[in-house]
């Protein structure tokens, strides 16, 4: 069993755990006694820290959900441009994806979307995702138009990664970012008002 950990510490030892297993059995196949199993302490130890499995991982969604918006969100706000914002938070985003495949699993694997209470952590985290992105597009068009785009770049972003990880291809964070990026901005470029 492992040493005594300060409460925080061992709290964040046993999320990085659960995120391990479960991204690797799943949900349903996943028991806390698995996860206590893997981090070296008792179930009781555990359930100190997290009331019930279900609890611990919605946790886990939105820890990796708050991960990954911090990368994208700090990623564009050191860009000097549209385009570069466009280019960086595409980096950000597949950075996040080759460095924390596990996590990218959890949160976007289809367990994650089978269950309402799952999927609906899920949904949130690409709203929080698509509102910031929304609010860098410069155009001359409505609200409602910004976040339709918004959510079609949180789609492109995420279809391109799961394409990625499924087929567990090797690629270049960069280089991924840099040819998605091309595509998006030159879309970006071209929208215009449309009226009905």
């Amino acid at each position: 069993m492992s040493g005594r950990l300060p409460a925080a510490e061992r709290r964040d030892q046993l999320l990085a755990v659960a995120l391990d297993v479960f991204a690797s059995q799943g949900f349903h196949a996943t028991s806390m006694n698995d996860i206590a199993a893997a981090a070296g302490v008792t179930k009781p130890v555990l359930y100190q820290h997290f009331s019930s499995k279900r609890g611990l991982y919605l946790e886990l969604l939105r820890d990796v959900g708050d991960r990954l918006m911090a990368a994208i969100g700090k990623a564009t706000a050191e860009a000097g441009s549209p385009h570069k914002q466009v280019e960086r938070g595409f980096q950000a985003y597949f950075h996040f994806v080759a460095e924390e495949r596990t996590s990218f699993v959890l949160l976007f694997g289809s367990g994650a979307r089978r269950d309402e209470e799952f999927a609906a952590a899920v949904r949130s985290v690409e709203h929080t995702i698509a509102e910031a992105i929304a609010s860098l597009i410069a155009a001359d068009i409505d609200s409602t138009h910004r976040r339709n785009l918004a959510y079609g770049l949180v789609g492109l972003a995420e279809g391109t990664s799961r394409h990625w990880v499924d087929q567990d291809l090797e690629l270049d964070p960069d280089l991924l970012a840099a040819q998605v990026a091309d595509l998006a901005w030159a879309g970006l470029r071209g929208i215009r008002r449309i009226e009905r």
